[in-house]
């Protein structure tokens, strides 16, 4: 088996997070396929052949799975946001739940209770927050708004009739894709570090139905922008020197009709408000650093399980509304009894999981990375007349022995990393009766519950809930308990020095990691010389064998600022910085 050889065969099953199965008889050997279904027969290209493994590429699906139906989405296959539309949402949610019970009866030692899935109350339009990128659909074509195309980093495919948002939202995309078009400006080119428009980001509550917008661009001028976009900026010097040039009359003009433009649509919700925020960053990522109110006030209100909260345009919440009030009813389920309990919410973004805990126990303590989130959820206690919680603003590790308290139960709704080794230590040390783990990525799940099981943690019962019909993902929840030992049990431990040399940093993302998020977020490749030169910087320990070298003559190339900033883009992202 030889990369580029096309191949026939069925796909026997798929795998979370979309892999399927393809055996091949002649070759006795499984070839991974990603976008498929259970049932159908596809032509495929191998792109990968390493360590006996193989992975392919499908070209096209020559008969269709038994299960298959028409997608309503007339962007499905290209847009690369949802992967079964085409499987009626009965199949996708007993798929789901079998990819994830499988996992976990690897990762679960002894008897556990799986509760099974639970849907989403909303199949279709359960979206309250989207993310939309500027581009255009192929190399020097028209300007495009909407969702990157599938396995394409650059390509964006304008998705005016996306059917995972209401109505609202595809009128106010198809509104600023006309009018951006209209300006004759261009997108931020990521190779070039040139041009204007990056993001439109639209957020909807499901209850109270309010809207907010926000459009992200570059702070570069027109004439900046006109001048400059031909030719490719090297430097990331160079790069702030041209995003240095305040916004003049012209484009305040054009973003003035733009707001009008918005504020004429016709609107099931009410636009609470319009926000400008500058992106000068080199990574694809939406990044605050500035934004200015066009119209109204820059958040928004929703209501979950009879609370309300405050919501601004970039702190995290539950993307699907009514499945997260399954989730967080769950949550209270599987915590039990809080009367007279502290309990400890960490990750608690913008504060969701302790408020809804905090009218039967007797304090929350929430800890949060991210301050404008924890902002807002001081602000939500106050508004939802909660005196009986309180927010820390710092990273798990760093802030929990602060906190000045002993919790009787620990809540845990980490990033989809999940959490570092170290933190999850110190969170095991505090020895609570009961723990609930929420996970938006089960392979995380299942290494963070090897460590807890091998610290005296017992899981009690799983559960999955749907919050994204349509896509691969889904989030699982789990309760464990701890384990009561009658005697002391000692056992005798060898650990390597390299083991113990580890930092906390080092262990959140491989120098592979780091490499490949730089090259899918800035088009940079960088080197592991480079990436231990930037984390030494920073002041993570780095080993000697990136920054000494092996001559005594010989001259060590030091990392470009752009890619330095890319590096650190990178390290910010895995919260290693």
């Amino acid at each position: 088996m030889k990369k580029g050889q096309i191949y026939e065969g069925i796909i026997s099953s798929v795998e979370f997070p979309g892999k399927g199965k393809v055996f091949l008889e002649e070759e006795g050997k499984t070839v991974i396929v990603k976008n498929g279904l259970p049932g159908q027969k596809v032509r495929f290209s191998i792109n990968k052949v390493r360590s006996g493994k193989a992975e392919g590429r499908v070209l096209d699906v020559i008969e269709p799975s038994p299960f298959e139906t028409e997608p309503p989405c007339p962007h499905f296959g290209q847009c690369g946001g949802c992967s079964y539309q085409n499987l009626p949402y009965g199949e996708q949610i007993k798929m789901k739940e079998a990819q994830i019970k499988d996992m976990m009866d690897g990762a679960v030692d002894g008897e556990h209770m799986w509760d099974g899935i639970k849907p989403s109350p909303m199949e279709s339009a359960y979206r309250n927050k989207m993310e939309f990128s500027f581009g255009d659909e192929y190399k020097d074509g028209p300007l495009a708004l909407g969702m990157h195309k599938r396995g394409s980093f650059h390509d964006i495919v304008n998705v005016t009739g996306c059917q995972i948002v209401d109505e609202d939202y595809r009128k106010i995309l198809s509104c600023t894709l006309k009018w951006a078009q209209e300006t004759g400006l261009s997108y931020y080119h990521r190779m070039r570090h040139t041009g204007y428009f990056r993001h439109l980001l639209v957020r909807k509550a499901v209850k109270t139905g309010e809207i907010l917008i926000d459009l992200v661009t570059t702070s570069q001028d027109i004439s900046t922008v006109q001048r400059l976009s031909e030719r490719k900026i090297d430097s990331e010097t160079e790069v702030q020197q041209v995003c240095s040039v305040k916004n003049g009359q012209k484009v305040q003009g054009i973003l003035q009709k733009w707001t009008k433009s918005l504020l004429n649509l016709q609107l099931d919700g009410e636009i609470s408000g319009i926000l400008h925020t500058i992106n000068n960053s080199v990574a694809d990522v939406v990044k605050d650093e500035g934004t200015d109110i066009l119209y109204g006030q820059p958040y928004f209100y929703e209501e979950l399980l009879g609370l309300r909260f405050k919501i601004t345009p970039f702190s995290f919440f539950q993307t699907n509304s009514l499945g997260a009030e399954v989730l967080y009813e769950t949550v209270r389920e599987y915590i039990g009894d809080t009367k007279d309990k502290v309990i400890f919410d960490l990750y608690s973004g913008t504060g969701t999981i302790a408020q809804i805990l905090a009218p039967v126990a007797k304090k929350v303590v929430g800890v949060e990375i991210v301050e404008e989130a924890v902002e807002a959820a001081r602000e939500n206690a106050r508004l939802n007349g909660l005196s009986n919680c309180r927010f820390w603003a710092g990273d798990v590790l760093k802030v929990i022995d602060d906190l000045g308290e002993t919790p009787d139960l620990i809540v845990l709704d980490p990033p989809r990393d999940g959490v570092s080794p170290k933190a999850l230590e110190r969170i095991i040390s505090f020895g609570v009766e009961r723990m609930v783990y929420i996970s938006c990525k089960p392979t995380s799940l299942a290494r963070d519950l090897e460590m807890l099981q091998g610290r005296g943690y017992k899981v009690e019962r799983m559960a999955c809930v749907d919050l994204f019909p349509g896509t691969v993902h889904v989030e699982s929840i789990v309760l464990l308990s701890k384990l009561k030992s009658n005697k002391l049990k000692h056992i005798n431990v060898e650990l390597e020095m390299d083991e113990l040399d580890l930092t906390a940093a080092e262990s959140k993302a491989t120098y592979e990691e780091i490499k490949d998020y730089v090259l899918k977020q800035s088009g940079l490749k960088v080197s592991n010389l480079y990436i231990a030169q930037v984390k030494e910087k920073c002041g993570i320990i780095e080993r000697k064998n990136y920054n000494v070298s092996k001559k005594e003559d010989s001259k060590v190339p030091t990392c470009p600022p752009e890619k330095e900033v890319a590096i650190r883009e990178a390290l910010e992202h895995y919260r290693m910085i």
